[in-house]
């Protein structure tokens, strides 16, 4: 049974907002269980429905990034997603801030749209790639110049695979353990590296080039 996938969409302009409803519902994973016109419905909605996801616009009445904090704060289960056609990198991190675990440009196609969500339902994260010097410029301010140097050959491991886009559980079954060991692994990376976030730790994953395949197979 294929495993639904449930679908808060925010966005002020009728004729795009129709759009992303259909593009969505053309797959059957997707289900698109109410839209909103401004940051107040969709957090309402979100409220409602609990869905696995909320696509907020950022630029809707009331800020998407205003909904995506609130929306954190009362549904922490529900992932939110920054849906923009701002590629100011200022924006991008407010967005991370503010909780999101994806940052979408508005020229993407619907299928990467639809890939991307499914990503980020099983536990990953999705920032458009030429925005991310931003994030990474924003975190390494005042850092340790090595944080990578702190982690053992295992947490390397599994940092590498969350750089390449792996949830919890894709990881466990890379590397053959049980989620919740991957998720122990993830607390230990996080508090390393001083994040608090995947993504965070995947961009410091990025900046120090550790690329999924270069890293050591030894356990610790």
């Amino acid at each position: 049974m294929i495993d639904e996938i449930r679908v808060v969409v925010a966005d002020d302009h009728p004729l795009f907002l129709d759009g992303l409803v259909a593009t969505l519902s053309s797959d059957e994973q997707l289900r698109v269980v109410e839209v909103a016109v401004d940051a107040d419905s969709a957090v309402q909605a979100v409220r409602l429905h609990s869905p696995d996801i909320a696509l907020l616009d950022v630029a809707m009445p009331g800020g998407g990034l205003d909904a995506a904090r609130r929306i954190a704060a009362d549904c922490p289960a529900t992932r939110t997603v920054i849906l923009t056609s701002s590629e100011d990198e200022d924006d991008l991190v407010a967005a991370m801030k503010a909780g999101a675990k994806g940052y979408v440009l508005k020229g993407i196609a619907g299928r990467e749209l639809r890939s991307i969500l499914k990503t980020i339902h099983a536990g990953g994260t999705y920032l458009t790639p030429g925005l991310a010097y931003g994030v990474l410029r924003e975190i390494t301010r005042a850092r340790t110049p090595d944080p990578i140097d702190e982690l053992t050959v295992r947490e390397r491991e599994v940092l590498e695979l969350v750089a390449a886009g792996m949830s919890n559980a894709e990881i466990g079954g890379h590397l053959g353990l049980a989620e919740k060991t991957v998720k122990h692994y993830m607390t230990g990376i996080l508090g390393k590296l001083g994040v608090a976030s995947r993504v965070e730790a995947a961009l410091i994953a990025y900046k120090a080039g550790l690329v999924p395949g270069e890293g050591g197979s030894a356990q610790d």
